[in-house]
């Protein structure tokens, strides 16, 4: 297949940004009713901010493997919030073994699901349950391992990965919230959707849609 570019990147990356700013005002909504109401604005700038500064590095050759580190430093200055260290570690870790990587394949965007979510786990210590964005990023990591060992195309991966994505998030309106800020509202948490867990899934659905959109362009969507 025809390799993941620097630029074909920044249109992932820039796929995820529009999701995000598309859904700010209802993440903000989500996070209103249990939090401080920031979340949709921290993450639809926060990759605003990836995608300003990937696209600039890549205009100046800097190779695909070399924009995690770049993506990640840009979302933590941009997101002072809970979101930023978290999201920083995921990218940071998404670009471990790329450092000097011209180019990608697909099966590493597919993977850049579960090595993200392990950067969350990582930072954030969060556990299945705890009503964070680990309830949405783990079951989708776990989905993408077994869909690629299983001999899935990584489009297909990153299907089952939203797939999963969405039934974690959704399983959140029914766990009382043990992390973060809506861990002090205890049971009166029960009933609302974790807004971590929701942009989860727009992060997620953007990998995706950046994959088919850059295989289409390349010629093979069937992919």
């Amino acid at each position: 297949m025809g390799r993941i570019e620097s630029a074909d990147l920044v249109d992932i990356f820039r796929v995820v940004s529009t999701r995000l700013s598309e859904a700010r005002g209802w993440l903000g909504e989500l996070d209103g009713a249990i939090g401080d109401a920031d979340h949709g604005t921290s993450m639809a700038e926060g990759f605003a901010a990836i995608v300003r500064a990937t696209r600039d590095a890549a205009a100046g050759g800097t190779p695909a493997g070399a924009l995690f580190p770049i993506a990640a430093r840009s979302f933590l200055s941009a997101v002072g919030a809970t979101a930023g260290p978290l999201y920083a570690s995921a990218l940071l870790r998404a670009g471990q073994g790329f450092e000097d990587a011209e180019s990608l394949s697909d099966s590493d965007i597919a993977n850049l699901v579960p090595a993200m979510a392990d950067g969350i786990r990582q930072r954030g210590k969060a556990a299945a349950g705890d009503k964070t964005m680990m309830d949405a990023w783990g079951p989708a990591a776990r989905a993408v391992e077994s869909a690629l060992a299983a001999g899935a195309l990584p489009l297909r991966a990153l299907d089952a990965a939203l797939e999963a994505a969405i039934e974690g998030r959704d399983s959140t309106r029914a766990m009382v919230a043990s992390k973060g800020r809506a861990a002090r509202l205890g049971e009166r948490s029960l009933g609302h959707l974790d807004p971590g867990a929701a942009s989860a899934v727009i992060v997620i659905e953007g990998l995706r849609d950046g994959l088919a959109l850059i295989l289409q362009r390349k010629g093979e969507a069937a992919r």
